[in-house]
C-alpha cells in the first residue's frame, strides 16, 4: 500500500456523532491523558525533595528512567491490542495500571521501591495518550479531528504549567494529613482516574475490532531489547561516560536488538507490532522521521528553558514553571488555530512547514539569549517556539492516521507517540549533555574576562571563600549557592552558564533543519470525510460484497421464465444475466423464496423500470445466451417465446412458479 492508494472515503450522509456527544466522549479521554502528562512534571519538580526524604537522591534517575522505559515500550503494544480487542479495554486497562501504580508509589519506603513502582506507573501511563489519541481516530473523521485533538494539546500545555505548581506546593510541605507532602503527588491522581474510569466506562461504546488474536511476542521482546539499552544510555549516558564499557554495551544489545525486531515484523507480516509494509507509505514513513526530530527539538528545549529560569534567572522550581507559560500559550494557540482551518480547508502539509520554521527561528533567536537579557524578550522566543510545536504535533498524528487503512489507526497513532518519545528522550539526552560538557569552560572563561572588572574584584576581596565555592569541582550538581553569595560573584558563572546554553541551542537549529527537509518532503493525502468507525465499516461492506461476488451460486430451475430466475440459473452472485443486457441498472439477487416478491412488484411497477419487454424478444439480444449459463440448462429457448411481446405492451407477468403461459391474476 502506498499513500497515493489510499483515496479519500465520501462522509457518510447519516450515522455521525453530534458535537455534544463528541465532547462528552473527549472529556473522558481528556482526564486519561491529564494523568499522564501532569504525573511526568509534577514528579520532575519534587524529585529532589523525594530524594532527600528516601535518603537516596543519587537514585533520583533511576525514578524518571524507569517511567520513562516502561511507557515508551508498551506504546506500540497498546496500539496493536487495541486494533485487535478495542479501544476501550485497553484505555481502561492502562487507566487501572496508572491507578494502582500510583498508590504503590505514594507508600515507597525507598528511592529503589519508587523506581519499581515508577516502572509499573509507566506500563499504564504508555497507553494513556496513544489510546486517547486512537479513539478519536474512531469516532471523528481526519478533516474534523484537528478542532478536537486542540483540546488533548491544550491539556499538555496546562499540565506543563500546573505540574511544576503542584509539584512544588506539595514537595514543599513537610506534612500533609499526617505524611509527607511529596507522597500527595501521586496520590492525587488516584480521585482523577477513578472519575476517568467511571466516565469512560459510561460513554466510550465498545467497538468491533478484528477477530485475529495472533499477537506479535517476539516483535515485542525485540522492540524492548532495542529500545531499553538505547534509553539506558541516552538517560545515564553522561554519568557513565558515551564511550564506557557500560555505554559501549548499551549500544551493542540495542543495535542488536533493532535488527531482531526487523527480522521479526517481517516474519509477522500484517500481525507484526509494527507492519513494515506500513513504511512503504510515503507520508507514513516521513512522518515518523520528522517526529522523532521534533521530539528532539521540543524535550530538549523544554529541558533547557527551566534550567535557565532557575540558575540563570533565580526561579524557584514552581515559578519556573510559570515562567513557561507564554511556551505553553504558543502550543494552545498554534494548535487551535491550525486545528480550524485544516478542518475548513482539509489541508494540512503547510503547517508542519511553518511549525519548522518558527522553531528554527525561535531556538536561533534563544541562542542569543544571556545572562542580562530581559525576561519579556526570553518570553516572546518562548512564545515562538510553542506555536512551533502547536503546528507539528498534533498535525503529524492527523497525517499519520489519514494515510493508513482504518484497521491501522491504532498502530499509526502508537507509532506517531513512540517515535516522538524516542525523540524526546535523545533530545533531552544530547541537549543536557552538550550543556553539562561546554559549561564549565564557559564559565572558566567567564570568570577570567570578569577578573578585570572593579567590581567583582571587590567582591572577591571581601568573600574570597565564596570564590572558591562558585569554582569547586562540584558547582554544577548544586547550584542552590547562587542566590546566597554576592551578584558580582555569582554573575560570571550565570552568563558562563548561558553561553553554553547558546551551543546547545545553536546544535538544536542543525537538527531542525533536518525537520524543514522532512517537512518538504511530505506529501498531503487528502483527508478522508469519515470517522474510523465508518470507514471500517464500510470497507467491511465493500470486502463482503467483493467476496460474495466471487463466490460461485447454484443455478436455478430450468423453467423458470422471470428475468431474475434466469439470472439465476446462470449461477450469477448479481442479477447481471438477461435483466442486465435488457439495461436493468440495478442489482437483483433474488432466490426462490424471493420470486412471489419480485413478481408482485413487477405488476406494480411500470415495466420499463424492469426491462423493455420487447427486447427480450430477440434471443440474439439476449447478450449472448451461452455467457450467461449453458443453453441446454435454460430449457428450451422456444419456451422464452410467450416471453416477448409487442414493444410498449405492460402485459401481466407469469406467476412465480407458475407454469409456461400462465399468469398471474
Amino acid at each position: 500500500m502506498t499513500a497515493e492508494t489510499v483515496a479519500p472515503t465520501p462522509a457518510a450522509p447519516s450515522g455521525g456523532m453530534t458535537h455534544r456527544q463528541i465532547m462528552t466522549i473527549v472529556t473522558a479521554l481528556l482526564l486519561g491523558t491529564f494523568l499522564a502528562a501532569l504525573d511526568q512534571t509534577v514528579v520532575a519538580t519534587a524529585i529532589r525533595s523525594i530524594g532527600d526524604d528516601l535518603h537516596g537522591l543519587s537514585a533520583q534517575a533511576w525514578v524518571t528512567t524507569a517511567f520513562l522505559i516502561t511507557s515508551t515500550v508498551t506504546t506500540p503494544l497498546y496500539g496493536k491490542l487495541s486494533d485487535i480487542y478495542g479501544r476501550k479495554p485497553l484505555f481502561m486497562l492502562a487507566i487501572s495500571i496508572f491507578i494502582v501504580g500510583s498508590v504503590l508509589c505514594g507508600i515507597a519506603s525507598n528511592m529503589y521501591v519508587l523506581a519499581g513502582f515508577r516502572a509499573l506507573q509507566g506500563l499504564g501511563a504508555g497507553g494513556l495518550f496513544a489510546l486517547a489519541m486512537s479513539i478519536m481516530a474512531d469516532i471523528v473523521s481526519p478533516q474534523q479531528r484537528p478542532k478536537y485533538m486542540a483540546y488533548f494539546m491544550a491539556t499538555f500545555a496546562t499540565s506543563s504549567v500546573a505540574g511544576p505548581v503542584i509539584g512544588g506546593f506539595l514537595s514543599g510541605r513537610d506534612s500533609v494529613l499526617g505524611l509527607a507532602g511529596w507522597r500527595w503527588i501521586f496520590w492525587v491522581n488516584v480521585p482523577i482516574g477513578l472519575i476517568a474510569l467511571v466516565v469512560v466506562n459510561r460513554v466510550l461504546r465498545p467497538t468491533t475490532q478484528r477477530g485475529s488474536t495472533k499477537i506479535d511476542w517476539w516483535g515485542t521482546g525485540a522492540i524492548v531489547a532495542a529500545v531499553v539499552p538505547l534509553l539506558l544510555v541516552a538517560e545515564r549516558g553522561r554519568e557513565w561516560g558515551w564511550v564506557s564499557i557500560a555505554s559501549i554495551a548499551c549500544y551493542v544489545i540495542g543495535v542488536a536488538g533493532l535488527a531482531g525486531f526487523v527480522w521479526a515484523e517481517q516474519r509477522m507480516g500484517d500481525d507484526a507490532l509494527i507492519p513494515l509494509r506500513l513504511f512503504r507509505i510515503h507520508t507514513f514513513s516521513v512522518s515518523s522521521a520528522l517526529s522523532i526530530v521534533v521530539g528532539i527539538g521540543m524535550f530538549g528545549g523544554l529541558a533547557a528553558l527551566p534550567l535557565y529560569l532557575q540558575i540563570v534567572k533565580g526561579a524557584s522550581p514552581t515559578k519556573a514553571g510559570l515562567l513557561l507559560l507564554p511556551l505553553m500559550l504558543g502550543v494552545m494557540a498554534a494548535s487551535m488555530t491550525s486545528g480550524r482551518l485544516t478542518a475548513r480547508s482539509g489541508r494540512y502539509r503547510r503547517y508542519p512547514i511553518i511549525g519548522c520554521v518558527a522553531l528554527l527561528v525561535a531556538l536561533g533567536l534563544l541562542s542569543f539569549v544571556g545572562a542580562d537579557t530581559p525576561l519579556w524578550q526570553t518570553d516572546l522566543y518562548m512564545l515562538l517556539f510553542g506555536a512551533g510545536l502547536g503546528l507539528n504535533m498534533q498535525t503529524l498524528v492527523l497525517a499519520m492516521q489519514n494515510c493508513v487503512a482504518p484497521r491501522d489507526i491504532g498502530v499509526a497513532t502508537a507509532s506517531a507517540t513512540f517515535f516522538r518519545q524516542m525523540g524526546g528522550t535523545l533530545g533531552t539526552a544530547m541537549f543536557l549533555s552538550i550543556l553539562f560538557g561546554a559549561a564549565p569552560s564557559r564559565i572558566a572563561d567567564a570568570y577570567s574576562a570578569a577578573e578585570g572588572t572593579p567590581e567583582f574584584a571587590a567582591a572577591v576581596a571581601a568573600h574570597p571563600d565564596q570564590l572558591q565555592q562558585v569554582t569547586s569541582s562540584g558547582s554544577l550538581d548544586d547550584t542552590g549557592f547562587l542566590q546566597s553569595i554576592e551578584k558580582a560573584i555569582a554573575h560570571p558563572f550565570m552568563v558562563g552558564f548561558s553561553d553554553a546554553m547558546d551551543v546547545m541551542f545553536l546544535v538544536g537549529v542543525g537538527v531542525l533543519l533536518l525537520g524543514l527537509v522532512l517537512a518538504l518532503m511530505l506529501r498531503e493525502v487528502p483527508l478522508r470525510t469519515m470517522s474510523g468507525l465508518e470507514a471500517a465499516k464500510a470497507e467491511a461492506a465493500k470486502t463482503e460484497a467483493a467476496r460474495l461476488a466471487e463466490a460461485p451460486r447454484p443455478a436455478g430451475p430450468a423453467g423458470t421464465t422471470d428475468s431474475a430466475g434466469l439470472a439465476e440459473s446462470a449461477g450469477m452472485a448479481e442479477s447481471v444475466g438477461i435483466a442486465e443486457s435488457a439495461g436493468i441498472t440495478e442489482s437483483a439477487d433474488l432466490d426462490e423464496s424471493d420470486l412471489d416478491e419480485s413478481a408482485g412488484r413487477a405488476e406494480s411497477a411500470d415495466m420499463a423500470e424492469l426491462a423493455d419487454v420487447a427486447e427480450l424478444a430477440d434471443v440474439a439480444e439476449l447478450a449472448d445466451v451461452a455467457e450467461l449459463a449453458d443453453v441446454a440448462e435454460l430449457a428450451d429457448v422456444a419456451e422464452l417465446a410467450d416471453v416477448a411481446e409487442p414493444a410498449g405492451v405492460a402485459g401481466p407477468r407469469p406467476a412465480a412458479g407458475a407454469p409456461q403461459g400462465e399468469t398471474a391474476s
